[in-house]
């Protein structure tokens, strides 16, 4: 497979490999074995109930984290090819990198880092590797699932000083001022093209969005406009589906054609060449990324900020907030494993055990866990 694979690829035979040393398979490569540690893992299947925008209660079709993921992996896979880079690595990266995410969403997210603020933090990007590195337990050799130090890295998309000096091998490059491997960049774009096109879609659904407004938005008003040309009565659901599927091919082409010029111009002969390149390799032209940041700022205040979901997001920020309170208080009301693991722990301990808690919920888990306090 190294031989089709582009040079600035990240490469088995160049890999910083596992944290902990394993027989080779006798089947699979290395990334796909990741991938398939990340499938049959307990966070990802949790993935499954979890809020993308809408909390998983509201309505059986719209996305969750897990058929988030799946796009995003769709979207990260066919760039990857179209690059001749590592196909399964990436599809690992971008199934892998919201494991860490919370219930309800950055709702969920940010209220569980305001009750985690004189304890550290959390941020479920760091949480997506302690996931990874720490908290599944599959295997009786070590904790977590053992990746490659390249699906780790592209898991950690982003991280501060005073963390980065705190885990290792992945945390070098944000005090190195380094770039990931063109697979963890490809993930990390592959995420936002996902969300943004994905978000109109349920947007409309809900109704919370309507045709108008996002016909001020140029992404969509062009791909609006050559669908109405070509199919001048299309008027129900699949009239939104041409138009979201020619948004993402309109994104994503662009996103590869600006790259191959990119990576024609640094000519990176390794993946280290493109570590030490000194700015993403991976990237959109301007024209598309403006448009693709318009609508990323007409969807946080049309939709994310809309009252009807500023109210949903009030009750289930309170639910968090009650949860953490509790458990800090009595950490018996935790399973037996969390609740021992925070037994007679300092307060900085004990709170990332009950983060861990918390953020390893599904919404509907949160929901009766909170149900069950409140009466």
């Amino acid at each position: 497979m190294a031989a089709a694979l582009a040079p600035y690829a990240a490469l088995e035979s160049t890999s910083r490999g596992r944290r902990h040393a394993e027989p080779a398979s006798a089947h699979r490569g290395e990334y796909q074995r990741d991938r398939d540690r990340i499938i049959h893992s307990t966070a990802f299947r949790r993935l499954v109930y979890k809020t993308q925008v809408f909390v998983n209660h509201e309505g059986d079709l719209y996305r969750t984290r897990l058929t988030h993921s799946l796009e995003v992996s769709q979207i990260g896979r066919t760039v990857a090819v179209a690059l001749g880079l590592n196909e399964p690595l990436t599809e690992a990266i971008c199934l892998a990198h919201d494991l860490g995410h919370t219930p309800f969403g950055h709702a969920g997210q940010d209220t569980l880092n305001e009750c985690m603020r004189n304890y550290g933090g959390f941020e479920h990007n760091l949480q997506s590797l302690r996931v990874v590195d720490v908290l599944e337990a599959k295997y009786a050799d070590f904790s977590g699932l053992n990746l490659m130090f390249e699906t780790r890295e592209g898991i950690l998309k982003h991280c501060s000083v005073r963390n980065a000096r705190e885990l290792g091998d992945v945390g070098e490059r944000f005090l190195e001022r380094k770039q990931p491997g063109l697979e963890a960049q490809i993930a990390n774009i592959a995420d936002a093209i996902a969300y943004n096109n994905h978000d109109v879609d349920d947007g409309l659904r809900s109704g919370l969005l309507n045709l108008e407004q996002l016909r001020q938005q140029p992404l969509f008003a062009t791909r609006f406009d050559e669908v109405h040309a070509r199919y001048p009565d299309l008027e129900d659901r699949r009239l939104i589906y041409e138009i979201i599927r020619r948004m993402i091919g309109a994104v994503v082409t662009d996103l590869i054609e600006e790259t191959r010029r990119r990576l024609e111009d640094a000519a990176p002969g390794s993946i280290e060449d493109v570590r030490n390149a000194g700015k993403p390799l991976v990237s959109m032209s301007e024209a598309m990324y403006e448009q693709h940041q318009s609508l990323k700022r007409f969807l946080y205040a049309h939709l994310y900020s809309h009252e009807q979901k500023l109210e949903m997001t009030r009750k289930v920020q309170a639910m968090v907030r009650d949860l953490f309170d509790a458990y800090m208080r009595d950490a018996n009301l935790m399973p037996p494993e969390f609740a021992l693991a925070s037994a007679g722990a300092p307060d900085a301990a004990r709170a990332r055990v009950v983060a861990d808690f918390i953020a390893g919920m599904t919404d509907r888990y949160a929901i009766s866990a909170h149900e069950a306090l409140t009466g």
